[in-house]
Order: structure tokens, then C-alpha cells, then sequence
């Protein structure tokens, strides 16, 4: 980012409201010219201007929310800036910039003034020049430290005004009151503080059906009953077809694939996409939200998190919307708890030690040592195994995948043999449509391959085939045996092995080392082995093969 003492403050800002500018050659005509119709024609003299992130695309709470849309004045900025920083999936890339630009339309048409900037330079090198023009801007804290930072010269020189962000359902005072004694972070203290706080499923002062949690009961594998939904399409109109032009023209060498028709970008497209998960995923989402199939990538998840991630659906109107339903206890409980739970912990854990870049004392950011470059089977090379592949091949397919795809197949797999957090982390950040840091970086460091140890979560969540086998119908296409010769489970023998020493005094893996601790010695020798062939195949870009590993 450029310094704040060296932004160029007499170049005019570029505005879609007066010019079509062109990103790399690519004309954006129909955009501009919907936005030149659908503007205010005063100059947003007198106007109260907000700076609206990408992910803050609602008027329904902060700034936008607070006055009338004639005394509101609204700056939006797409930069080519933002894409450069990391090779993000083509579908992410797209959907953020249709969005923007559909949500700059809607606000021109309530009747508050636009001014929409593009170019190739950073936030605060596109903004500094419109201050001068329509002074300070008011924006909602953003959620993503990378904006943070790209904005913070402007907030200290006061040009920018920071105000509470209204999407979020929890304080920092929550969490802190949360922690334990011994310094711990917990999701289930935190989640429950907030249910009684809120009043949340709560009966007075008792949790709804008596317990806080039905996790327990939310485990049944998926055989094809009930039926799995196809997700919701939707209309490719001349903004999302003019947007998917450009993402080609401009990031065409960026992977993943493009479908319009899977790209939710209006307000409405969005209220349409969560009434089709009320009606159609919600009934059955609890017992099935850990269940993985072939034959349907989300079973019964929502697939709102992008919607609800870039302020299209604000999740406490969400929660409302779900509580009203008629839904049984174990679904409603579950899917509250991803929102009012997880979503929120993962957020406060993020801004907490401000990205891991600031842990508590004592804490190691890898504490299982793992230093293997991810190979390149999470990008698409084939692997031999036919979990991995079906995941993989889903997310750059779609841009999608639930959650437990993504901890116990993709981040499963890369701690049992022992693949670089960080490397993992920033894949998950540009492979999902709905991936931001505070998202990725707790879920895949923290939780995902358990680096920080059990600063926020109690174990390790990793597992041999059996689990993979039992919760999903991969195993049945695969060239290994869950039963016989998967890799899977030596490589679980041998994660625990290598990591002995990390994970002794460990109350919830006191079990499993002493399994490993009567593992016969050939028998462990091999597991090591078997290890070091899988890297050494997927380090080559090889496919595992059953010969190879006998």
C-alpha cells in the first residue's frame, strides 16, 4: 500500500456515474449507463457520504439506514487492486463485482447519489481525491483486516469516520466475558453467554429443549432420503453477463469456473435464494449437516454464507426468519448454532489477535511443527484419493462447499500429513466464493489443522477412513479400500505418533495415544512409511496408487 503522504490528491477520481471507464479494455457501458439514468443529477452537495465495503452491501442497519436517501450520499469503489493480491477463484471475483454494482443501482433508484470508482490503485488512493470533494465518509467498521489496513491512513487523518458495524449479533465484551480461567477461548462459553443474553431459544433463564447443544444428535449419514434439493439459478441479466466479460478479460489466468446462473447479485436474487433454503434445506439441515455425498455437493446446508458475508442477508433477520419456521428443535438449534456461534467466535477470535498476528503469551502459531508445501492436489492435479478429488473438483467447479467437506476432507487430509496452516489458509481464502480472513484464517489455523493448539478448540479434528467412510459415499469410488489399504488411516497413525509429545496432557486425545501407544512397531514403522510415499507422490503431482502403498 502506498503511504499515506504520497497519495496523489489532484488526480480526479473516476466515476461510472459521469464516464464508462474501462478496466483493461473491457468497456463497462451497460453498468454505467444504467448508473448515469438511475443517479441523482445534484452533486451530493449537502449529502451525508458513506463508503460502503464489498462486504457491507446493505441499507437495512448503519449509515445507509439512518437517513432518508435524499441526504445520503454513497461511494463505491471496484479495483483491480483487490483481485491482484491473490489468485481468488473467478466466481468470488465475479459475484463481488456484480453485486456491488447491482447494490449501487438499487441505491441510485432509492435516490441516494452515487459515486461508483474504479481503477487498478489501492482504497485509499482511489477515495483521497473524492474526499476533497464530498468530505468525510462514514463507514461500518470492515470485517476483512486487509480493507483495515488499506483504509487506516484515512482514519487517522480523520477523512474517514469508523462506526460500529450493525451486521454483527455480538460486543467484544461477550467474548471477554466468555474466556476461562485458564485463558482459553471456547465457542460453546461464547455461544451460550450470547443465547442468554439475547434470549436466543432460551426459556427464561433455561435453553430451549433443555440442553444448548443437539450437536449430538445432528450426525446421520445421507443415503439418498430424503431427497437432497437442487440449489436455486438464477436470471443471467446484462450486468452479471458484462461482469463475467471483464472477469475473464482481466483475471482470465485466475482458476475456477464461471456460472452465471449460480450467482446470486440482486437484493431480490438474494431474498430468493434464502426463501428457497427456508423451504427447502432447513426441515432437514440439523441431522444431515455432517453428511457428504457425491450426488449433492450442499445436501441440505442454506448456501447463504456468501449472501450473508457481503451484507445481502443480515443474519439476525436470518436467525428470526429460522426461529419462526416450524422446524424440529435439532435443526433449528443447529443451524442458529453455525450463525450465533461459529460465525460470531470465529469474527472475535480473528479481531482478537488481529489476524494471529498477535497471540496470547505462550501460544505458538505451529505447534505441530507442519512445514509441507500444499501440494498440488488442492488445485487440481489429481490425487488417487477419491475424497480429496471430489472436494477439490467441487470447489473450483463451484466455488462452494459445506463445512464439513471443508474440515474433514480438505483440512483433515492436510494435517494428517502435515501441510503448512498459513499455505492452507490462504488457499481456502481465494478457493470459496464466500472466503474473507476473519472466515478462513480462525476456521482453517485454528480449527482446521488445530496450529494454535487448544487455544480455541479442544483437539485436533482429524480421523482415519472410517469417518470419511461412514459419513459420506465417496469411499465407494475410490481405487483404496477404507477397510483394507486406505491411506487415510496410517497417515491418522502416524499424525499421532509425530505429534505425541504436542498432544500428551490432552484430555480428549488421552484415548487414541494410548491405541497408538499398543500399535505394533512394524506396524507403526509402516504408517510412517505410507506416509512418506503419499508425500512424495503428491509432492511430484503423482497420484497415490494401492500398488505404491503396499
Amino acid at each position: 500500500m502506498a503511504p499515506h503522504d504520497r497519495v496523489d490528491r489532484t488526480r480526479p477520481a473516476r466515476r461510472l456515474a459521469d464516464v464508462a471507464p474501462r478496466h483493461g479494455g473491457t468497456r463497462v457501458s451497460v453498468f454505467s449507463d444504467r448508473l448515469r439514468e438511475a443517479n441523482c443529477a445534484d452533486s451530493g452537495a449537502g449529502r451525508r457520504w458513506v463508503f460502503a465495503s464489498y462486504d457491507q452491501l446493505t441499507d437495512r442497519v448503519g449509515p445507509l439506514s439512518s437517513e432518508s436517501p435524499g441526504n445520503l450520499g454513497l461511494v463505491l469503489v471496484e479495483t483491480t487492486w483487490r483481485p491482484r493480491q491473490r489468485p481468488y477463484h473467478k466466481q468470488k471475483l465475479a459475484m463481488e463485482i456484480a453485486s456491488q454494482r447491482h447494490f449501487a443501482l438499487e441505491q441510485a433508484r432509492r435516490g441516494v447519489a452515487i459515486r461508483y470508482l474504479t481503477g487498478d490503485e489501492t482504497y485509499e488512493e482511489l477515495l483521497a481525491p473524492v474526499l476533497e470533494k464530498v468530505g468525510p465518509l462514514h463507514v461500518m467498521e470492515p470485517a476483512e483486516r486487509e480493507l483495515r489496513t488499506s483504509l487506516a491512513p484515512l482514519v487517522s487523518s480523520g477523512s474517514v469516520e469508523v462506526v460500529p458495524n450493525e451486521t454483527w449479533l455480538s460486543t467484544r465484551s461477550q467474548f471477554e466475558k466468555s474466556i476461562g480461567a485458564a485463558g482459553t477461548w471456547r465457542m460453546d462459553r461464547f455461544y451460550r453467554r450470547v443465547r442468554q443474553d439475547s434470549g436466543i431459544l432460551m426459556d427464561g433463564k433455561k435453553p430451549t429443549g433443555g440442553k444448548y447443544s443437539f450437536d449430538a444428535e445432528n450426525r446421520k449419514a445421507w443415503r439418498g432420503e430424503p431427497v437432497a434439493p437442487d440449489p436455486p439459478t438464477f436470471e443471467v441479466d446484462e450486468i452479471k453477463r458484462e461482469v463475467f466479460e471483464l472477469v475473464e478479460a482481466r483475471f482470465g489466468d485466475h482458476p475456477g469456473r464461471l456460472d452465471a446462473t449460480a450467482l446470486p447479485a440482486s437484493q431480490d436474487e438474494a431474498e430468493r435464494a434464502w426463501s428457497w433454503a427456508k423451504t427447502s434445506c432447513l426441515q432437514h439441515f440439523g441431522p444431515y449437516e455432517d453428511a457428504m455425498s457425491t450426488k449433492s455437493a450442499g445436501l441440505f446446508h442454506t448456501r447463504i454464507s456468501a449472501l450473508m458475508n457481503n451484507g445481502r442477508l443480515l443474519p439476525r433477520r436470518v436467525i428470526e426468519d429460522a426461529l419462526a419456521l416450524d422446524l424440529p428443535l435439532a435443526s433449528q438449534e443447529g443451524f442458529v448454532r453455525q450463525i450465533l456461534g461459529w460465525r460470531e467466535f470465529m469474527r472475535h477470535v480473528h479481531f482478537e489477535t488481529d489476524g494471529f498476528r498477535r497471540l496470547p503469551e505462550g501460544i505458538a502459531d505451529n505447534v505441530l511443527d507442519a512445514t509441507e508445501p500444499l501440494p498440488d492436489a488442492y488445485w487440481g492435479a489429481p490425487s488417487g484419493l477419491a475424497c480429496l478429488d471430489h472436494v477439490v473438483d467441487e470447489v473450483w467447479k463451484t466455488g462452494y462447499g459445506h463445512h464439513i467437506t471443508r474440515l474433514m476432507v480438505l483440512s483433515n487430509i492436510a494435517t494428517l500429513l502435515g501441510l503448512e496452516p498459513r499455505a492452507l489458509s490462504d488457499w481456502f481464502w481465494v478457493a470459496y466464493v464466500d472466503a474473507y480472513d476473519w472466515v478462513v484464517e480462525p476456521n482453517v489455523i485454528g480449527m482446521g489443522t488445530f496450529a494454535l493448539g487448544d487455544l480455541f478448540v479442544t483437539k485436533p479434528y482429524v480421523s482415519g477412513a472410517a469417518y470419511v467412510n461412514r459419513m459420506s459415499d465417496y469411499c465407494g469410488d475410490c481405487a483404496f479400500s477404507p477397510k483394507k489399504d486406505c491411506p487415510l488411516t496410517p497417515l491418522y497413525w502416524s499424525f499421532l505418533e509425530r505429534n505425541e509429545e504436542a498432544l500428551t496432557g490432552n484430555v480428549r486425545m488421552a484415548m487414541p495415544l494410548r491405541s497408538l501407544a499398543k500399535r505394533d512397531p512394524d506396524k507403526r514403522a509402516a504408517d510412517r512409511e505410507i506416509r512418506a510415499r503419499v508425500l512424495a507422490a503428491l509432492r511430484e503431482g503423482r497420484p497415490v496408487e494401492p500398488e505404491a502403498m503396499s
